[in-house]
């Protein structure tokens, strides 16, 4: 017995505890935190509602798209354009924002993995992004980058308008004044971040013509319409069908 445990036993009155290593007890492991790099600050999205990425914020994103995408104007399905071109958007990425940075590099950013990037100064533009680590919001693919100065690493990851240019020119662009038509072209919440071969495969289809992987479905369609809501695009009859179809997945994850 050790000279605290006689102690205890003459002053028990006083109210003595053992401490836990004598009472063969398991002392408890040291709390050990890490921190995480600070990253420069990610540029703000446009307004707008996007699909959350918590429970409960899951059913509310996908109600409020099924009740905006009953309220788009339904057409029939349009012919393909022959009248459509990419310069009817103006001319390559803007910055439409005023951050000194086009929207390029603002979507690069904030798609990132966080911590991911090397960025610099170019310019007025704070975040000029120079690698990185992406995965590819339609099928999962991650898309780590170290110099995308170099051509063939620049094309590898993609910003893809989720409306395509093509879909929002017969869904009521074409109608636009040039103006509005570059705002759309470089609205944040029309662009992902996309691997590359997988942006070339979606190509200009529209839901009805082309679809993510399932499990990537609920969030597709629900910023699909999103964008066609904020924007008052058009839908046409096999388009709500395939988004009904993709939402539907969101009740399954």
């Amino acid at each position: 017995m050790t000279w605290r445990l006689m102690l205890c036993a003459v002053l028990l009155s006083t109210g003595c505890v053992v401490p836990p290593t004598e009472r063969g007890e398991e002392t408890p492991s040291a709390t050990v935190t890490t921190t995480t790099p600070s990253t420069p600050p990610k540029p703000t999205a446009s307004p707008g509602p996007t699909a959350s990425s918590t429970p409960s914020a899951k059913p509310r994103a996908e109600s409020t798209a099924r009740k905006r995408l009953r309220g788009l104007t339904v057409r029939p399905r349009p012919r393909p354009a022959s009248n459509y071109s990419r310069r009817e958007f103006g001319s390559g990425w803007s910055d439409t924002d005023g951050n000194g940075c086009n929207q390029r590099d603002d979507v690069l950013l904030r798609d990132a993995l966080p911590g991911s990037t090397k960025v610099q100064r170019q310019g007025r533009c704070a975040h000029d992004v120079l690698a990185g680590t992406w995965l590819d919001p339609y099928n999962g693919k991650r898309v780590a980058l170290d110099n995308l100065k170099d051509l063939r690493q620049a094309q590898a990851i993609q910003i893809d308008h989720v409306v395509p240019l093509a879909e929002a020119w017969v869904s009521g662009a074409s109608k636009w004044p040039a103006q509005r038509r570059r705002q759309f072209a470089n609205d944040l919440l029309s662009l992902l971040a996309a691997d590359g071969p997988t942006n070339a495969s979606k190509g200009a289809g529209d839901p009805a013509a082309w679809r993510p992987k399932k499990r990537f479905q609920c969030r597709y369609a629900i910023r699909w319409i999103n964008v066609k809501h904020r924007w008052n695009l058009t839908v046409d009859p096999s388009e709500v069908a395939a988004l009904e179809d993709m939402l539907d997945t969101c009740s399954r994850r």
